[in-house]
């Protein structure tokens, strides 16, 4: 019988444990981003814009060596005549 009872009472204690938990998980939810998560959601934009801008700064280095490419082949085939 006593037993039964500890089970019971762990169960319970159980079932309230989970509950608070997860009713301080909603409460953060709804509270919003603390500011840590604010900063951290700044760095991660300002990383994305900085990739960005290094992926069009590449894009036109690489056209730009394309072009001077072009122009040495076009030097070196003036030069064999």
């Amino acid at each position: 019988m006593l037993k039964r009872v500890k089970s019971v009472v762990a169960l319970f204690a159980g079932a309230a444990l989970v509950a608070a938990l997860a009713g301080c998980e909603k409460r953060d939810e709804a509270a919003g981003a603390g500011p840590a998560q604010q900063a951290g959601e700044k760095i991660d934009q300002a990383a994305s814009q900085a990739g960005e801008k290094m992926n069009e700064l590449a894009g036109k280095a690489g056209q730009g060596m394309q072009e001077l490419g072009q122009k040495m082949q076009e030097k070196a085939e003036e030069a064999k005549k």
